[in-house]
């Protein structure tokens, strides 16, 4: 019979795979991204959107022609103004529909805007009014971010609270650990590959947070129906109880995951680059990227961490070292104290006897057996009492010898 293939044992819970028993490398995994994502945040820094930098947008009906005669156009009218940070530049650039391109540029006052928009108009040849122009104010993404981050507080100790009530608080801590990760690691992608962080950005930010807990949840869940009443038992430690749970959910968290996924890509990928919707774009990007993250982080990280935590407290660690003793013994409990051997006439105790076998009665001491041994008659000895005589009229001394028999 052949061997079943990968999926299907991940399917039954039988694929075995390592991982807790591999949680340095997945530790150091982990701390080598967060590594990574310092040292990005640091040199390379984030794109902020014109909601948190402030600026001005433009919109260009797509009627001139192609997105990239009318950004040239833009360009070309921002060649003689000039900010306090720097000469003047187009930020980005989208289509947004059918009908409109988006150009965001640096900020710039009232009279500078007019004069852009005059400019545009004249090289591409349409009217004035055809181009429309707004300024957005900085402050506007401040609160948005003061906000997100209350909210995001708030999230964190209602989510610690349900955690410690449901499982316990090494659990907690190993599941909000879990999604700090998924939050680095998803800014860390972010500021290397120099997306656009907008409010919807941040909106999506939140959102990743329940999807990386309910993930968590699901793994820990299956690890406390694991591990009820394993210090009672002597065959399985609790970091091998932790890796079966593992395992026995994996495909369910992969499940999960891919199905949570398309339609986020299809949000991504349909909605914002073939619709043009780019508010589309930045909450679905962020939220692409922020699943697959915390699935990583659930199953490579909050799980192994768990079973970090759990291994520092007495009972699970004595029970480790009785579970190893016992297998290094052959299978005996080597834990367990032998009973010395039992000496002849001394009882069986009770929970060596049968069932339906009476107690035996409690041995005699040694001095009390021997005295009683001497004064018992011998096998074929008399008694040594006085005879009664009845039989020869109550005479005495019959049978001596030499005496006269009548």
């Amino acid at each position: 019979m052949s061997r079943s293939g990968l999926a299907s044992r991940l399917y039954r819970g039988e694929a075995g795979l390592a991982i807790v028993p591999r949680r340095k490398l997945w530790f150091s995994i982990c701390g080598g991204l967060v590594l990574l994502t310092v040292l990005s945040f640091v040199i390379q820094g984030f794109t902020l959107g014109i909601e948190f930098r402030g600026g001005n947008e433009f919109q260009v009906p797509t009627s001139v022609g192609t997105m990239q005669r009318a950004e040239e156009a833009v360009h070309n009218a921002l060649a003689d103004e000039s900010t306090p940070d720097g000469p003047a530049e187009v930020v980005s650039s989208q289509q947004v529909g059918d009908t409109t391109y988006l150009f965001r540029t640096s900020p710039l006052d009232q009279q500078q805007a007019t004069d852009v928009r005059t400019a545009v108009a004249q090289e591409l040849g349409i009217p004035v009014n055809d181009i429309s122009d707004n300024r957005v104010s900085a402050a506007w993404g401040a609160q948005i971010t003061q906000r997100a981050l209350i909210g995001l507080v708030i999230f964190l100790v209602l989510v610690t609270g349900y955690l410690v009530l449901r499982f316990e608080l090494r659990m907690a801590i190993a599941a909000v650990s879990g999604l700090a990760l998924d939050l680095l690691l998803t800014a860390g992608i972010y500021s290397a590959v120099g997306f656009e962080v907008t409010p919807s950005t941040v909106v999506g930010f939140l959102t990743i947070l329940g999807f990386a807990l309910y993930d968590t949840v699901v793994v820990f869940d299956k690890i406390q129906e694991n591990t009820r009443g394993i210090t009672g038992g002597s065959s399985q430690t609790y970091p091998e109880a932790a890796n079966l749970a593992l395992n026995q959910t994996l495909m369910r968290s992969i499940n999960t995951s891919v199905v949570a996924l398309l339609p986020v890509g299809g949000l991504l990928f349909i909605g914002a680059g073939l619709l043009g919707a780019g508010t589309l774009k930045d909450l679905g990007l962020v939220l692409f990227v922020g699943m697959g993250a915390a699935f990583f982080s659930s199953i490579f990280f909050s799980t192994p961490l768990l079973v970090s935590l759990k291994e520092r407290e007495p009972r699970i660690r004595q029970h480790t070292q009785r579970v190893l003793a016992r297998r290094a013994g052959g299978g005996r409990d080597g834990s367990a104290t032998r009973r010395p051997a039992r000496q002849p006439g001394q009882a069986r105790p009770a929970e060596e006897r049968p069932a339906d076998q009476p107690a035996e009665e409690a041995p005699v001491p040694a001095a009390e057996a021997t005295a009683l041994a001497g004064s018992a008659p011998k096998v074929g000895s008399r008694p040594s009492g006085k005879r009664s005589g009845g039989a020869r009229g109550g005479r005495s001394g019959g049978n001596r010898p030499g005496g006269k028999r009548r």
